[in-house]
């Protein structure tokens, strides 16, 4: 078992991560009473937390405090938010529920095989296209989060266009980490078989 010690766990990449993790129950909270208002104070809280995202990593390599635990905070603080917030956009009717299920699913099984990686001591990194799944998705959030129109944009409309968008990269990368994994996997048994002859 691993020991994570307090000056590992407490370093600000992690405890930016945290952060991401705590703000979702709060976002299924606002999203609870939705108003206009509401939605503006969900949609900016949504993007100044995603913000984050980007400086963990950036702080995490600039200060050279990289860890197994920043590894496995970053990518569940990011899917934790993003999905908490389709989850809640569901009853709301800003987003169909089958698009959301296809997302959290591919979450859950990209998930699954890199602890099936791990177990078998391959670190899956993230790839460019699992980096734009991301992106896209919180791109489809945001808009979405709003909702109202401003200034004359339909940012439903613009929201709901990108969400499309965001799901055929997200089942497009799902299908490469397990086709690039199952590539590696079967190498890895044809190079030990020519080892071992």
């Amino acid at each position: 078992m691993t020991d994570f010690r307090t000056e590992e766990v407490l370093t600000l990449p992690n405890i930016l991560s945290i952060v991401r993790i705590a703000v979702s129950p709060v976002l299924v909270v606002i999203l609870l009473n939705p108003g206009r208002s509401l939605s503006v104070l969900a949609t900016v809280l949504f993007l100044l937390v995603c913000l984050t995202d980007w400086l963990d990593g950036y702080l995490a390599r600039r200060m050279g405090v990289v860890t197994v635990l920043g590894k496995f905070l970053d990518p569940l603080a990011d899917k934790l938010l993003i999905v908490t917030a389709l989850i809640m956009l569901i009853p709301l009717g800003r987003v169909p529920a089958w698009m959301v299920a296809l997302i959290v699913s591919r979450e859950i099984a990209v998930t699954g095989l890199r602890a099936v990686a791990a177990g078998s001591g391959v670190v899956m990194q993230a790839s460019r296209l699992g980096k734009a799944k991301t992106v896209s998705q919180i791109c489809a959030v945001a808009p979405l989060l709003l909702h109202y129109p401003f200034y004359g944009i339909d940012f439903h409309l613009v929201g709901t266009l990108i969400l499309w968008i965001a799901l055929v990269i997200t089942v497009w990368s799902g299908a490469d980490y397990f086709i690039n994994f199952f590539r590696g996997t079967v190498r890895s048994t044809a190079d030990h078989t020519v080892h071992n002859q």
